[in-house]
């Protein structure tokens, strides 16, 4: 069952310390799980672009399972796409679609779903 914290703020300046830099981003991405289960893997995350960072160094993304992305604030480039994702913007990803790099243009605030139990893999 995916755990959760029952009404919190995780971007309260309290839970600061929870965000992990991202490898290989020298702090420009940040993320932080809210919620996952353990035995499906499945997640739900808040990942922090700094303004102007470009994701080019990890170059285009795809996984081999569904995710669900929302533009919380700020808007991001995707490069796969050609097209600029702005606050409000909801994407339903399919496995095996390439998505990035992406360009943060301000700071961006995305909420990502990801679910590694409807891998296509699994089946």
């Amino acid at each position: 069952m995916k755990s959760t914290q029952t009404y919190w703020n995780p971007l309260d300046t309290s839970h600061s310390g929870q965000w992990k830099a991202v490898d290989g981003s020298n702090g420009n991405i940040l993320e932080l799980t809210i919620a996952e289960d353990p035995i499906t893997g499945d997640y739900t995350r808040l990942t922090q672009f700094k303004n102007g960072y470009s994701t080019e160094c990890f170059g285009a993304k795809s996984h081999d399972y569904p995710e669900e992305i929302f533009i919380v604030s700020g808007r991001v480039y995707d490069q796969a796409f050609e097209q600029w994702l702005e606050t409000g913007t909801y994407a339903s990803r399919p496995p095996g679609e390439v998505h990035g790099p992406f360009i943060a243009d301000g700071d961006v605030l995305i909420m990502e779903m990801s679910f590694p139990s409807q891998s296509i893999h699994n089946n």
